[in-house]
């Protein structure tokens, strides 16, 4: 079970080296800053007061390379502590990417897609941000090791002010970080949220156009943003009272700090340089507590991003991993015995190798729970789905969808060349594929043909052909056993009818399964089998059927 400390840990072990350059030449900038009231009140002391110039100009060309060396180590401890922070951040979202496209799923249970996006994105570059903070926090405590150093050679009471003040400073900044914390992680949920519903909103854009829901989707999208707003509002208002609080607190210190030096001051106790020394250390330990407070805030943020992180990583598989071994090559025989999951109810089915087989279900809920079970992303709770004999449940997802691939109706394009989804990473294209499923008709209308580049989801295609390329892209993997749900419901009839028999011809004497409602497709098929209460009802031809069943005119023919 991953925490969201073990992302934070993963994240900073993952880059420590650059986090630790970057503290260590962050330390040298605040230490070099430090330094500079001290050399200055060096300088007063011993060139001033004695009117030496050469040492005047020894004491500023001393000043001058700390001047260097603090300059240097800011460039590039800023650098490498950026680098760290962005390639922890690349690994989260790699780590993250990686377990939502896990072939044994899970990730996406209860979330939505957005939602998990900004996991992705916002979240893992929030803990990356604790690898860039990090080094800077540890230069801070470094600026004020050297200003307690520095303090206590002038005076042991302004050295042990700083040594002992700074502790329970740190720990009140902590405490006052806590509010900041909740509230940061709720407005990560409700902006990912917002996110989600956004992204599930415009990808059904053209469906909530055509129901006439436009005003119902706009309604809910303004709840959900004004609950994301005021998360936004709750968190930048506990944002500003932390910082409020903190540069109360760091601003009363230092103003003890400068009181105790002016008071040694006037007893005679510290020099004049030691007193400007003091003053600008002061003023300095200004900037190590206003790092604090940046550095706690972002560590607040960090560490609830963290767990929203840890939340996907740790979330359960779909599936449990499995042993068993598909026979190679596949002979490409299912059987259902005894299935219940969802709508099934004791679900009995047997497809022999090469049979193209129809299914019809009177409710679509239990179309969605046989391609489940047969794509593995559940198991059925009762009963065994086996191809050539082993139980699916026992072999690895990988595997399995080597030889039985599910080609979804919702399946989505991706951003490339029609070409280049059709392959999809395969060497070429077999012969046949384009013309079997039409394809090859949308590429002669496309000003490149096949080499047409296509926009992110296909959405620079029609509904239709965006279809069609998904089909070619199934049936291009020329899989032992493929499935195949409603691949046809946006093209029209003369087409539907010339892909009904290109899938026959080219899917000859291997198994494939159509779940439709495509009378055209049906009619092409070996057998269909009607599906009615989650088992099988009836089976025939699909002339058959339609003279013999009223479900099945109802399901087929309305």
């Amino acid at each position: 079970m991953t925490s969201g400390r073990d992302v934070l840990r993963s994240a900073l072990a993952g880059q420590r080296k650059s986090v630790l350059a970057a503290a260590v030449l962050a330390a040298g900038h605040q230490g070099g800053e430090a330094l500079v009231p001290a050399v200055i009140g060096v300088v007063l002391d011993r060139a001033v007061a004695d009117s030496s110039a050469l040492t005047l100009l020894g004491w500023l060309a001393v000043l001058a390379v700390v001047f260097l060396v603090l300059s240097f180590s800011y460039r590039f401890g800023a650098r490498a502590a950026e680098r760290a922070s962005e390639r922890a951040a690349h690994e989260i979202r790699l780590a993250v990417s990686r377990r939502v496209l896990h072939p044994r799923g899970g990730a996406q249970n209860g979330s939505l897609a957005g939602e998990l996006v900004s996991v992705g994105t916002s979240d893992a570059r929030r803990v990356g941000m604790i690898n860039a903070v990090l080094p800077f926090g540890i230069a801070a405590l470094a600026g004020l090791v050297v200003s307690a150093v520095v303090l206590l050679r002038m005076s042991v009471p302004l050295g042990l002010l700083v040594l002992l003040g700074t502790p329970p400073l740190l720990f009140l900044a902590h405490l006052v970080g806590k509010p900041l914390e909740k509230r940061s992680e709720l407005e990560q949920e409700r902006a990912a949220h917002a996110s989600g519903v956004a992204a599930d909103l415009v990808s059904g854009l053209r469906v909530l156009k055509g129901i006439g829901a436009e005003p119902a989707a706009t309604a809910r999208y303004r709840r959900t943003s004004r609950d994301s707003l005021r998360a936004t509002v709750r968190a930048a208002r506990a944002q500003a009272w932390h910082n409020g609080a903190l540069l109360a607190l760091t601003g009363i210190f230092i103003a003890i700090v400068a009181l105790v030096g002016g008071s040694l001051a006037a007893r005679g106790e510290i020099s004049v340089g030691d007193l400007v020394a003091a003053v600008g250390l002061a003023q300095f330990l200004q900037t190590p507590f206003t790092v604090f407070v940046w550095v706690n805030g972002q560590l607040a943020q960090g560490r609830a991003s963290a767990s929203r992180v840890a939340a996907v990583l740790s979330a359960p598989p779909a599936v449990p991993e499995g042993t068993g071994e598909l026979p190679a090559p596949a002979r490409g025989s299912v059987t259902f015995s005894a299935v219940s999951h969802g709508k099934l109810r004791g679900f009995d089915l047997t497809v022999p190798p090469g049979e193209l087989l129809g299914v019809v279900t009177t409710d679509p809920a239990t179309a969605i729970d046989l391609l489940d079970c047969l794509g593995r992303f559940a198991d059925p709770r009762a009963g065994a789905v086996r191809v050539d004999a082993v139980d699916l449940s026992t072999v690895d997802p990988d595997r399995l969808r080597e030889v039985v691939l599910v080609a979804a109706h919702d399946t989505d394009l991706f951003e490339g060349t029609v070409e280049d989804n059709v392959r999809g990473g395969m060497s070429g294209v077999p012969d046949g594929v384009l013309a079997a499923s039409a394809a090859d008709e949308v590429a002669a209308t496309l000003p490149s043909g096949t080499a047409t580049a296509v926009s992110e989801r296909g959405r620079s295609l029609s509904g239709g052909q965006r279809q069609r390329v998904a089909l070619a892209r199934a049936l291009a993997t020329e899989a032992p056993v493929l499935v195949l749900h409603d691949p046809t419901t946006a093209v029209d009839t003369v087409t539907e009818a010339r892909i009904a028999a290109g899938v026959a011809e080219l899917r000859r004497n291997r198994t494939t399964i159509l779940v439709t409602t495509s009378p055209a497709l049906l009619s092409a098929t070996d057998r269909v089998v009607l599906l009615h209460d989650g088992h099988v009802v009836a089976e025939g031809s699909h002339a058959e059927l339609v003279r013999a069943e009223a479900a099945y005119r109802a399901a087929v023919l309305s």
